[in-house]
């Protein structure tokens, strides 16, 4: 779900993934990786490559450990942008552009590795890529897909599908065909780094923390994640690193006669060893058929992959632009409330990498520097941030992990120029807009000591908090100037309440790693809100009546409306209902029929018909 942006004190988003669903995120990103790493890793090194793959489990477990700390200490959104935010805005502006080129790289390698399992013809394979980015393109002008909950469902069969080829492989695995790893250090260095895509998943699940369920014991004003977000990322790194070593070992058992199929199958190994090691177990009809079936599920599960990454390239790019750090105009939203730059950015970027690009290991080879950058960035922040309360053994592990994927960013831009080149066009672009952002707001960088800059800037949110008398509170969900608001405050007046009214604004939208509060996320920016704000102030000054002005952006204006009303502790809700029923309401309910079923018994609930 869409993290509201709320103006209100003491208010807090929704907290509705469980352990289970964020796992399900972490796996359809990080999961799906050991669906080409390790034919990558075979056209890299061949049958000396299992050292490479097995140095790329351990990075991975330890990335994973380090992010389990990263959530612990940001339970409201740990992804890079939120984390060297803290440290500065230029920094984690450079780590979200970061996370953009993985976005665009990630649709386009995860589309090219989906047509591969579905058995498109190599020749074809990028046209085919370019038309699936556009159809998930399509998909997201209407607003994006649970993707969660589809991921579930995906992350099963793999799993099962993965533990089987384990299965069918376990009596053939040997170590007859390995060779030794190249003598030379520099080169067997920049082999490993030309294997690393295994990383991306954990930026998700650190951005998700916000919206993550609570630790038992821990509450909204003191959230904790950590247990939540160890039960996500502990047994997908498990499953990850395993089948990764241990599939990487089942293709270097075949004999070496198979070294050209092998690396023409490079792009959907999987589905080769399913029918290699099925057909050896049980017969060729077999392995053709669970080949097939291979195929299928990884294909989906890739085809999911690209709509997370689409969905999360538009969502941080809307982000900043809320955030000041984008020009105001990428936050325009069509009818459905998706972005509409954003989104163009998200289908047409891809579709030139891919027009750009022959090779799927060239693809592969730009996708490493934007992923492995954001994260060093991320652990960096975090182990330079003094405020954060580490013991000891965990920053020196963060730091140790920083210096390594540094030096592997570093090896990146030095052997790949055309990654480097990527990555600068991104930063350089990205910069640009964020100076020109900044020039239309009219800010400007000014340098002055802390002690200067504590003054200007005090802490003053204690001073600035409303004092309001005990009594009743009810809040009136707006959506115009109609009867409904004269109602509410004809009863506000003869209870004497508080009355909040509240305008919720739908947008289509996910991005749950933006900061908690994005400053333009107010009802004087909303032409229509301020106008709906601005008379029932005036109107409750004249009646005696304390209005408090509540305004949300979300993407479900009925689970805002409920969480809202539980936070502030309102008694009453009043809602309008309208005579007609448009097809919308017929085919998911009404908000006020969702209210309805879902509020609490000790808030009540007004019609005004």
């Amino acid at each position: 779900m869409a993290e509201p942006l709320i103006e209100a004190p003491g208010v807090h988003r929704p907290r509705n993934v469980d352990w289970k669903r964020a796992a399900a995120l972490l796996y359809g990103d990080w999961g799906t990786s050991k669906a080409y790493v390790i034919g990558l890793a075979f056209v890299a090194a061949g049958f000396s490559s299992l050292p490479l793959i097995l140095a790329v489990c351990v990075l991975t477990g330890v990335v994973g450990f380090n992010y389990i700390i990263v959530c612990a200490h940001f339970p409201d959104g740990g992804g890079v942008y939120s984390a060297a935010r803290e440290q500065s805005r230029f920094l984690a502006s450079a780590g979200a552009l970061l996370l953009v080129a993985n976005f665009i790289v990630t649709a386009a390698l995860s589309g090219w590795a989906a047509v591969s399992y579905f058995g498109v013809p190599a020749q074809y394979a990028r046209v085919a890529t370019m038309g699936l980015v556009i159809l998930v393109g399509v998909i997201n002008y209407f607003g994006p897909k649970h993707s969660g909950s589809v991921s579930l469902y995906l992350a099963i069969p793999a799993v099962f599908t993965v533990l089987i080829i384990a299965g069918l492989s376990s009596g053939y695995l040997n170590t007859a065909h390995l060779e030794p790893m190249h003598s030379n250090v520099g080169v067997a260095w920049t082999q490993f780094v030309g294997v690393i895509l295994a990383l991306s998943g954990v930026e998700a699940v650190a951005n998700i923390t916000g919206v993550m369920k609570l630790d038992p014991g821990s509450t909204p004003d003191k959230p904790k994640v950590t247990r939540t977000a160890a039960k996500a990322i502990i047994p997908v790194a498990v499953e990850v690193v395993l089948g990764t070593a241990l599939l990487g070992w089942a293709m270097l058992s075949m004999p070496k006669t198979y070294q050209p199929e092998l690396i023409q199958h490079s792009e959907d190994m999987l589905r080769f060893l399913g029918e290699h090691y099925g057909t050896l177990v049980v017969a060729p009809w077999f392995g053709d058929a669970f080949g097939l079936v291979v195929g299928v599920v990884f294909g989906l599960l890739l085809f999911s992959a690209v709509n997370t990454a689409t969905v999360a390239l538009i969502g941080v790019i809307y982000m900043m632009a809320q955030d000041g750090e984008m020009p105001r105009q990428l936050a325009r939203l069509n009818r459905h409330g998706v972005p509409r730059i954003p989104l163009i950015v998200a289908v047409a970027i891809p579709i030139l990498v891919l027009a750009l690009t022959r090779k799927f290991e060239a693809l592969a080879g730009l996708y490493a520097i934007g992923v492995v950058g954001a994260i060093a960035v991320n652990l960096g922040s975090c182990t330079f941030n003094k405020r954060l309360a580490l013991p000891w053994y965990q920053r020196l592990l963060m730091g140790a992990t920083f210096l390594i994927l540094t030096a592997v960013e570093l090896t990146i831009a030095k052997t790949k120029p055309d990654a480097l080149f990527f990555a600068m066009c991104v930063l350089g672009i990205g910069l640009a807009l964020r100076a020109y952002s900044h020039k239309l707001s009219g800010l400007k960088t000014v340098t002055m000591t802390r002690e200067v800059a504590e003054m200007v800037a005090p802490n003053l949110p204690a001073t600035m908090q409303p004092r309001l008398e005990e009594g009743q509170k009810i809040m009136v969900a707006a959506r115009g100037i109609n009867p409904v608001l004269n109602f509410a405050l004809e009863e506000a007046q003869l209870r004497k309440a508080v009355l909040c009214v509240l305008y919720v604004k739908e947008i289509a939208v996910y991005f749950a790693g933006a900061p908690r509060a994005l400053g333009s996320a107010k009802w004087k920016d909303d032409p229509q809100a301020q106008a709906i704000m601005s008379l029932m102030i005036k109107e409750g000054a004249a009646r005696g009546v304390c209005v408090q002005p509540v305004y949300a952006v979300s993407e479900d204006a009925s689970a805002t409306i409920l969480d809202l009303a539980a936070t502030l502790g309102v008694d009453y809700i009043i809602l309008g209902s309208s005579q007609r029923r448009t097809l919308a309401d017929l085919l998911r309910g009404s908000v006020a029929t969702q209210i309805a079923q879902n509020l609490p018994d000790t808030i009540r609930l007004m019609i005004f018909g």
